[in-house]
């Protein structure tokens, strides 16, 4: 798919850093207020903000087809339900007007102090009302690390994982932004030592590097998305943070699966960075075999070469990073988690939240939880200060990042972060 937007040759009148996530080959949206603002979308450029309110209401956007008022509200759900192709044509407008050589908005200044914001000046707020969530567990890698762990380490799949996108559904009130503190959980944990469980604060706090995408657009109760048009309903993609409690999982997962152990929080990050954006970054995923069923058969480069690292920073300490890996190593593609989501007629609405399950590659290093890098706490992480590590403590705050790079051009998507508290 050729987009004009994503041009690698693309020049911008606006000054952004060398390294930036946000180029004008990116243009991701958000909901940002201000002190004089309250919460409108937004569309981050370099270190700035970009008020979509103002561009609209002052005929910058005239000829898209807009309803009015659709950026002057607290979620982007009402935008993104026009549907990707509406999305596409507002990325490629906003691309015009901030281009070099296109005076409209360079060369007026009162529009151009207004609309543009510097990003220091700004909130970043939750973009979308999530209506529902799910969280699938797609990573080959991880699922097996988990299964060598807890079940047998010869045979760690379980017989139906390489026929199915695994998932479950989780708690969407739940999902908070970057930035957000994190209380540490309470619940039921059953140590090795006891034959009864005990009432405690989780002690095995975790992490779980992930990727979101974002419907955007609607279908009703008993429709299906075929897997080729699936992502057609994918407005784009958010860094997703699934706070794990390890204990509290182990003690009640059987047999439902996990419960308070998920949905006590997640993290996003703020920017959606839309699947257009992220065309020039298409790579082939891993060899599913056995051959899949003929509604999950994808062809082409399904997958995305996203970069992402995890960051973990004590009270008091400097960041240090702890994991790197890539979002391409995922075994189930998006498009297939959506045609699997939706084939016994499950509706879909503007706003809902699919995650991709925990992120690990092929090397210890690149293992995308606490539970993985410390092998269920045996294996200590050493930090640059001499502490050492097996699940998150109070006071530690973990960032995610996460960036795709090709011809000179990178699309990031900022970071998403949270701190551990624990008000005893």
């Amino acid at each position: 798919m050729q987009i004009k937007a994503n041009n690698p040759n693309l020049k911008t009148w606006v000054d952004v850093p060398p390294g930036s996530d946000f180029p004008i080959q990116n243009l991701p949206f958000g909901v940002f207020k201000t002190r004089y603002l309250s919460p409108v979308a937004g569309v981050a450029i370099g270190n700035y903000v970009l008020d979509l309110v103002y561009l609209h209401e002052n005929g910058f956007l005239d000829g898209l087809g807009l309803p009015p008022g659709i950026f002057n509200q607290r979620y982007l759900n009402d935008f993104i339900a026009l549907g990707r192709k509406k999305a596409r044509l507002v990325r490629e407008r906003l691309s015009e007007l901030l281009r070099h050589d296109n005076e409209e908005l360079r060369d007026n200044k009162a529009a151009r102090e207004i609309a543009l914001i510097p990003m220091q000046e700004v909130q970043l707020l939750m973009p979308v009302r999530v209506p529902n969530y799910t969280d699938f567990y797609s990573s080959m890698e991880h699922a097996s690390n988990v299964g060598a762990m807890f079940r047998d380490p010869n045979n760690p799949l379980l017989p139906n994982w390489k026929h199915l996108p695994v998932a479950y559904h989780g708690r969407a009130s739940s999902i908070v932004v970057s930035g957000t503190d994190i209380h540490r959980p309470k619940g039921q944990i059953k140590p090795p030592d006891t034959d009864t469980p005990v009432f405690s604060t989780s002690r095995k706090l975790d992490f779980e590097l992930e990727i979101a995408f974002i419907i955007g657009g609607e279908t009703k109760v008993g429709q299906s998305v075929p897997v080729d048009l699936a992502e057609d309903y994918i407005f784009g993609l958010v860094l997703f943070n699934d706070w794990s409690a390890r204990d509290i999982q182990q003690w009640e997962y059987v047999p439902l699966g996990p419960f308070l152990s998920k949905n006590f929080a997640s993290t996003v990050s703020p920017w959606i960075v839309t699947l257009d954006a992220l065309e020039p970054f298409r790579t082939k995923g891993p060899e599913q075999q056995p051959e899949v069923l003929p509604y999950l058969k994808t062809e082409g480069e399904r997958n995305l070469d996203i970069h992402l690292e995890v960051l973990l920073q004590p009270q008091g300490g400097v960041p240090e990073v702890i994991s790197r890996t890539n979002f391409r190593h995922m075994y189930w593609n998006m498009a297939q988690q959506l045609a699997h989501h939706t084939v016994n007629g499950c509706n879909l609405q503007a706003g809902d939240m699919m995650a991709s399950g925990t992120i690990s590659g092929p090397t210890p290093l690149s293992y995308g939880s606490l539970l993985e890098l410390s092998w269920n706490g045996t294996r200590p992480l050493v930090l640059g200060d001499g502490s050492t590590r097996t699940f998150l403590e109070d006071g530690d705050t973990v960032i995610f990042r996460g960036y795709a790079e090709k011809d000179g051009v990178r699309v990031g998507f900022g970071e998403c972060k949270g701190k551990i508290v624990n008000e005893k």
